[in-house]
């Protein structure tokens, strides 16, 4: 009779075990694609930017302008000079 009460018991914990397994979702990986780090150099004038956006400092990406060409980003210091003179007349992008 323990023995049948013993594997009764087993059988319940294999089903409580089995149960909270299914339910279990993997967290979704999500890339972190930021500006890591920032330059104070100059974008050269014949470079193309189409766009920009403010990106907040939140680890471990930091705080930056970044500037859109058709190909290419730059992530550029915000306390620069420059900034204020390169984002006239472009267009701020949204995430």
């Amino acid at each position: 009779m323990h023995l049948c009460w013993t594997l009764a018991l087993m059988m319940m914990v294999l089903v409580c075990v089995t149960e909270q397994q299914v339910n279990y979702r993997r967290p979704t990986r999500v890339g972190v694609t930021c500006c890591k780090e920032v330059s104070r150099g100059r974008i050269p004038p014949e470079v193309k930017l189409i766009g920009y956006r403010h990106q907040n400092a939140l680890s471990p990406c930091v705080d930056a302008i970044v500037f859109y060409t058709e190909k290419d980003k730059y992530c550029s210091d915000p306390t620069a000079r420059w900034i204020q003179f390169r984002m006239k007349g472009l267009k701020g992008i949204e995430d």
